[in-house]
């Protein structure tokens, strides 16, 4: 079983006269710098550019420095910023001003476990990786609670990377509700999983597969997208509080029935195949170039896939109904 840690394990003195740059002010950035100035930790924002994120960081009173200048300044580096930009923005900014003893926070393991960053030897690389979106981490935080949080430690050259680790939970307020440890690897990878598999990649095909078969065998579109899309979060919201056998409790026995029995005929044993083959992809970096190289490449196929998706008979019915929940 996992190891959890709360309030009691960590200790914020662990950063008292420690200045924390959080290099990005996006939606975790935001939601992290605020919760750790909140919780008495001294906290810099670091912006390349005086945009909007520039600005929204000065509204709120925070210090903003340039990167290089932030990194200069401070013990603790959180980078948090898009996957695909950190290795730049590390390799041209953040690299050249590290100093022995400094740490290296990341939310997401994918530039260290795919060593597109390669820290020296002489600096801690830790990861605090909240299990909810930036707005949530900040408005839990400010209801006297948080949002759980992974940590892992990826380097420890001081020999107290997990505490540091845990009082940046503490700070963001994560450990109200429990931290788990992990490793690097096994975030990246069930990350990346999770995402491609089941949340994002597998969902999203399983509900256009769905509208398009019932549309096409003469369905109004109006009714399909209620059944397969709309309802779906009423299902979702079920198996969040209680698990999916506490959904199986709230809903009718006919939707019970169904479901239980008809169920594996959609995910079959062969859809376990199609995992593995994603797994192999992520486990050996294939995925990551293939991603490294799109991002490179301007992302031509991710902005196909957007242009043909934005077109499709879901999206465009999808507008008029969600106009009737206004």
């Amino acid at each position: 079983m996992a190891r959890i840690y709360y309030d009691k394990d960590a200790d914020l003195e662990v950063l008292k006269d420690k200045r924390i740059a959080v290099i990005g002010y996006g939606i975790q950035g935001r939601a992290q710098s605020l919760n750790l100035r909140d919780s008495g930790v001294e906290v810099v924002v670091a912006q390349k550019f005086k945009d909007d994120y520039y600005k929204r960081a000065k509204e709120d009173g925070m210090t903003v420095m340039d990167i290089p200048d932030a990194v200069k300044s401070a013990d603790i580096v959180m980078m948090l910023i898009p996957d695909e930009v950190q290795k730049e923005v590390y390799d041209n900014e953040v690299s050249p001003y590290l100093r022995e003893g400094m740490a290296l926070d990341f939310a997401h393991g994918f530039n260290i476990h795919f060593k597109r960053i390669v820290p020296p030897d002489n600096v801690d690389v830790i990861m605090v990786a909240p299990k909810g979106p930036g707005a949530l981490v900040r408005e839990t935080y400010e209801a006297g609670n948080g949002v759980p949080a992974l940590i892992a430690v990826h380097q420890d050259h001081s020999k107290s990377a997990k505490n540091v680790a845990l009082a940046i939970a503490k700070g963001i307020g994560a450990t109200t509700r429990g931290v788990i440890e992990t490793t690097f690897e096994e975030e990246t990878e069930t990350d990346l999983f999770g995402e491609q598999v089941t949340l994002c990649g597998g969902s999203s095909e399983l509900i256009r597969s769905s509208f398009d078969f019932l549309v096409k065998s003469g369905y109004q579109p109006e009714i399909a997208y209620f059944e397969v899309l709309h309802e779906l979060k009423l299902i979702i919201d079920l198996v969040q509080k209680g698990g999916i056998e506490g959904m199986w409790s709230n809903v009718s026995n006919t939707a019970e029935y169904g479901g239980r029995t008809r169920g594996d005929k959609v995910i079959d044993p062969s859809t376990e195949n199609a995992m593995k083959a994603i797994l192999a992809d992520i486990r050996s970096g294939a995925f990551a170039k293939e991603w490294v190289a799109e991002y490179e490449a301007g992302m031509p196929e991710l902005s196909r896939l957007r242009d043909e998706a934005a077109k499709s008979e879901i999206e465009v019915v999808g507008k008029s109904i969600r106009k009737m929940f206004k």
